[in-house]
């Protein structure tokens, strides 16, 4: 569980009984570098079918700027905002797909799923 997992906050979902999809783009996502201490860019995409919760916008924003400052790997950050998410929503089905911008002539693209157990 990371420290910003409390920023999260839901709302019931007013179709609980019909499967469907909600994309989340945040196309100015940032966090640290670990190694180098250089600022690492990218767009995070978050699909998920919502369960009996959705998450709040705004929340998410600012728990999304926490990691601005946070020395984190790709994978890492990817995972951990997977967990936190899963955790606050309780979907039944989610997504999360982190490609940052280039940085050493390379990207990187970190996809990580989560499915509600039966």
């Amino acid at each position: 569980m990371s420290d910003f997992r409390s920023l999260l906050e839901t709302f019931e979902n007013q179709f609980p009984d019909r499967d469907y999809q909600i994309e989340i783009v945040a196309p100015e996502f940032t966090s640290v570098c670990p190694r180098t201490g250089q600022p690492d860019f990218g767009t995070m995409t978050i699909t998920y079918t919502p369960d009996k919760k959705c998450v709040e916008l705004k929340s998410l924003k600012f728990y999304l700027h926490s990691f601005r400052n946070q020395g984190i790997f790709y994978e890492h950050v990817t995972n951990t905002i997977l967990d936190d998410l899963a955790a606050v929503v309780e979907p039944r089905w989610m997504k999360i797909v982190a490609a940052f911008n280039a940085r050493g002539g390379m990207t990187e693209t970190v996809t990580a799923k989560y499915t509600a157990a039966i």
